[in-house]
């Protein structure tokens, strides 16, 4: 008999549209979870039980004409996302004890559509790094194997999702921050287009290159969370791109993006480094299938090489550079320090000289990949990395570590086409492996078509680590066939 977390977040929304749960028996059944698993898998640095409930008796009353997709359905956000009321610390103890004043406009996006947040996931500190370390929480691990990271710096929404303590989580990608831990993680987690998703009221900046977005099991639940979030907001910077009549989520259960041609390529972007032979396997059986589905699959050049780097580098030392009272910047992990140190020794000329050179790269990549409707590559250069494995390491070193860990995604945020991480392969001892697919700038109706095409072909990704059986469940409802019979 299924557990209510056993559910997709669709299933779990359909269940409560129907009667057979409330919302309030969802909520605290993976309450139930998260008090469990929550600190083993490293996935929460605040839970809002309380309050979550609180939410969930408001969604049972309201009315069904009146409810959306994913009403009732438990979730998180992401503690570098800003949630009025509630201690946000974006992953740092130098913001230990910060309570923002104002929602950012995806968690009112989120509310308004009745979902309801448990709390706030583990992130990197001020997402600088690709795996979720810090001093203000456990670290964030992979259910799949609890040596490994859950990755970052949405590492603790994978792994709360992963773990089935929601089904679908609020997480933000500003330079493969969604697509890294949903590839260790075996999940789906997607970057839209720059634009489509606001970043406001606080979190416009950045040049364009973070964007919040939807991690999940599957395409349909991610869709679905997509379509909650991509709200146009009047005084956003980037001219939002146009969405599907039927929303994303139509989009995806058609799954039918027509033939398409798809560019692939396997070779590093960001540095000159072997790819791991798992790796390469995943992207094989993606064009495998991809090209069973009728799509023209050929192979393309790299849009960008390591020459882009060193521009990459140079913006990122800068986002580090979030305003902190000096008094607190020895709060600071080793890793962030040396990114600020770093970012302060950048003058506005270097920055702007940066940002024109980084510009001319895309160009000339674009140019190379021209004709092609999507492309394809490996999500990471290696499946997994331990907990540990980079912030053991001196600063200078941990950084270079992970852009050869990760020398894929971020091009995908400078360039701002939409990005998803697809969980298609898995090694020799049946970890996962994620392959990259990637949109035109705007195009998210076809990538999401597209993913949900190839979800079907490799026969769905809703698949479970052992710690998912880790917790019973209470007696939920042993009339809707959701829940234990009672012993």
């Amino acid at each position: 008999m299924a557990e209510p977390h056993d559910l997709t977040a669709l299933e779990q929304a359909a269940a409560i549209a129907r009667g057979e749960l409330s919302s309030v028996e969802l909520v605290a059944h993976h309450l139930t979870r998260v008090d469990a698993l929550g600190d083993t898998v490293g996935a929460f640095v605040t839970v809002t039980s309380e309050r979550a409930l609180a939410a969930a008796r408001a969604a049972d009353g309201v009315p069904a004409g009146e409810r959306g997709a994913l009403h009732g359905v438990p979730t998180a956000i992401k503690d570098l996302t800003l949630t009025a009321g509630v201690r946000t610390t974006f992953g740092s103890a130098a913001f230990a004890d910060f309570v923002p004043p104002v929602d950012a406009d995806v968690v009112r996006f989120m509310t308004a559509a009745g979902l309801v947040s448990l709390g706030k996931t583990t992130t990197s500190e001020l997402g600088c790094s690709l795996y979720s370390e810090g001093l203000v929480a456990p670290p964030a691990r992979n259910p799949w194997d609890l040596s490994y990271t859950a990755g970052g710096s949405s590492g603790g929404a994978a792994a709360a999702v992963a773990a089935g303590l929601v089904p679908v989580a609020q997480g933000s990608d500003g330079g493969g921050s969604l697509r890294i831990p949903a590839s260790l993680c075996g999940l789906v987690g997607y970057k839209p287009s720059r634009g489509l998703v606001s970043g406001g009221p606080l979190g416009s900046g950045a040049f364009g290159l973070p964007t919040a977005g939807p991690i999940g099991r599957t395409v349909a639940d991610v869709a679905a969370l997509l379509d909650v979030m991509a709200q146009p907001v009047p005084g956003e910077p980037y001219l939002p791109p146009a969405r599907p009549a039927d929303g994303y989520l139509g989009v995806a259960r058609r799954a039918d993006p027509g033939r398409l041609r798809i560019g692939r390529f396997t070779t590093p972007m960001l540095a000159d480094e072997p790819v791991h032979p798992d790796c390469l396997a995943a992207v094989d059986r993606a064009a495998a299938l991809l090209a069973a589905a009728g799509h023209e699959v050929v192979e393309v050049p790299a849009p960008l090489g390591p020459t882009a780097w060193p521009l990459f580098e140079t913006i990122w030392y800068v986002l580090a550079l979030a305003p902190l009272p000096p008094e607190r910047e020895g709060r600071l992990l080793p890793l962030t320090r040396f990114l600020r140190d770093r970012g302060t020794a950048v003058g506005a000329g270097a920055l702007l000289a940066a940002l024109g050179e980084l510009q001319a790269q895309v160009r000339l990549g674009a140019q190379r990949t021209a004709g092609c409707d999507l492309l394809l590559c490996p999500t990471l250069a290696a499946p997994q990395a331990p907990v540990g494995a980079f912030a053991a390491l001196p600063p200078a070193e941990d950084f270079d570590r992970q852009r050869r860990f990760s020398p894929y995604c971020a091009i995908f945020n400078v360039t701002g086409q939409p990005s998803v991480s697809l969980p298609v392969g898995r090694t020799a001892d049946g970890l996962p492996v994620g392959v990259l697919l990637t949109g035109r700038y705007g195009d998210d109706a076809t990538l999401t078509a597209t993913a949900a095409q190839l979800e079907h072909g490799c026969g769905g990704w809703d698949h479970h680590p052992a710690i998912w059986r880790a917790v019973d469940s209470a007696n939920v409802n042993t009339t809707s066939g959701v829940g234990r019979s009672a012993p």
